[in-house]
């Protein structure tokens, strides 16, 4: 079976995140370095799948939720060449909203 056909779904109290690409410059147009990237930006991250554990309804996080996660939290998969990340329920400190 190729990785490239392949769907992630979680089990329990894992979530998929798509990892947010940094942006490469800023409004102003400066360009910001590589090493500047990775320091200064949060790990945020869209929900694109949830596992089944009642830990993650209780806290209210569903598909298509904006999250803050853990700097070290996770493992990093790449599907199809978009980079995912599986996290624990208990490593989201944050939800976005609008």
């Amino acid at each position: 079976m190729k990785l490239l056909e392949m769907n992630i779904k979680p089990v329990a109290k894992y979530l998929v995140l798509k990892n947010v690409e940094p942006e490469v410059k800023t409004k102003s147009g400066l360009y910001i370095p590589e090493t500047a990237k990775e320091d200064k930006l949060p790990n945020m991250a869209e929900v694109v799948e949830v596992g089944t554990s009642k830990k993650i309804t209780e806290r209210g996080i569903k598909v298509g939720d904006w999250v803050i996660y853990s700097k070290y939290a996770g493992t990093e998969v790449d599907v199809d060449g978009t980079k995912y990340t599986i996290v624990a329920v208990n490593d989201i400190l944050a939800k976005l909203e609008k």
